[in-house]
């Protein structure tokens, strides 16, 4: 099973697919939304910042120049949200704090025609450009399955000990588990989620970017 093409759909902006990974207590940064016509006035957040554009037609934000990572302070925020208004008209921002680096791995849910729903995990960062090392699982899953998903990886050994730190396998195994669950829920109506990256710590996880396509 491959993670081919991207599957046709409704994709959902990435506020309202961090909110649904919220209500199964998958751990997203704490974003705010501004809309076209909101001031920073009344706005939190913590600093360094990150800035998105977000939109559910604007799937690779990076491509369009639709990120800004590391913004130091309030004056910066400033003058990336007035550049973002001019060059992304109409559309609502995502304001959210900078997730701490860890390891980058990327996970998900993905449709095939003839199987159906299947948990992916796999290598994030220069990993998935260099090896594409991924897994797959029919929904639904077991602990088992997860565990042996992460160890068919050919980076696994870098859960016992990465830049000075052991990554925290049970929390990506949690997560794994509860994709499984979300495609149960969701059924055939979910086409393609994508978790990336997903920074694991030496404690927890945290899913900084998340895509999610739903069918008719």
């Amino acid at each position: 099973m491959s993670q081919g093409s991207p599957a046709a759909g409704r994709a959902l902006p990435e506020n309202e697919v961090k909110q649904r990974l919220r209500q199964y207590g998958i751990p997203v940064p704490d974003f705010t939304v501004l809309s076209p016509r909101d001031s920073l006035d009344e706005l939190e957040v913590s600093f360094p910042a990150v800035l998105k554009v977000c939109s559910p037609d604007i799937v690779h934000k990076t491509d369009v120049g639709g990120v800004r990572l590391g913004i130091p302070d309030w004056g910066e925020l400033g003058s990336a949200v007035a550049d973002f208004r001019q060059r992304f008209p109409g559309l609502p921002l995502l304001v959210e704090p900078l997730a701490p680096s860890g390891l980058e791995m990327i996970a998900g849910l993905t449709h095939d025609s003839q199987f159906g729903l299947a948990v992916m995990v796999g290598m994030g960062g220069v990993f998935t450009e260099i090896y594409r090392d991924v897994a797959f699982r029919l929904v639904p899953i077991e602990e088992r399955d997860a565990l042996d998903m992460l160890e068919e990886l050919r980076a696994h050994v870098l859960f016992e000990g990465f830049r000075g730190m052991t990554p925290d396998r049970k929390a990506v195994i949690r997560l794994l588990l509860t994709l499984s669950k979300m495609g149960l829920d969701y059924g055939p109506t979910l086409r393609q989620m994508d978790l990336n990256p997903v920074l694991v710590y030496e404690e927890g996880l945290m899913v900084v970017d998340a895509n999610l396509i739903l069918g008719d």
